[in-house]
Formats: C-alpha cells, sequence, structure tokens
C-alpha cells in the first residue's frame, strides 16, 4: 500500500501500526494521520532509531498491508 491509500485509510490501518509499535499511544497515532514523515518522526522519538532505520521499518511495514 502506499503512502496516500495509508493516509486516506488510517482509521482502518492504525489499530495495525499499534500492534506493530506498541508504544507509540492513541493521540500519537491520531497526529500522525498516515502521513509518513509524522510516522517516521515518531518512530526516531519513540525507538532512537535514525531517520533512515525508521523511515525503512516505516515502507517495509506499508508495504506489508
Amino acid at each position: 500500500m502506499n503512502w496516500d491509500q495509508i493516509e486516506g485509510k488510517w482509521t482502518e490501518v492504525k489499530g495495525k501500526a499499534r500492534a506493530s509499535w506498541g508504544e507509540l499511544t492513541d493521540d500519537e497515532l491520531d497526529q500522525i494521520g498516515g502521513k509518513k514523515d509524522q510516522l517516521v518522526g515518531k518512530l526516531q522519538q519513540k525507538y532512537g532509531l535514525e531517520r533512515e532505520q525508521a523511515e525503512k521499518r516505516a515502507d517495509d511495514w506499508a508495504n506489508d498491508l
């Protein structure tokens, strides 16, 4: 699934994001709203990842949807 589709279906895929990244709160997931850059930023902040690592994890997750 591409990021435009994810953003449009965020309410449907938010549960999958919660399952993949349990440290993200419901409020943070609401703020992310399906936007890749927002998700990458939160992954960096919560999991201490480098930007490239966070982008790869976000893209891998999106491809698995």
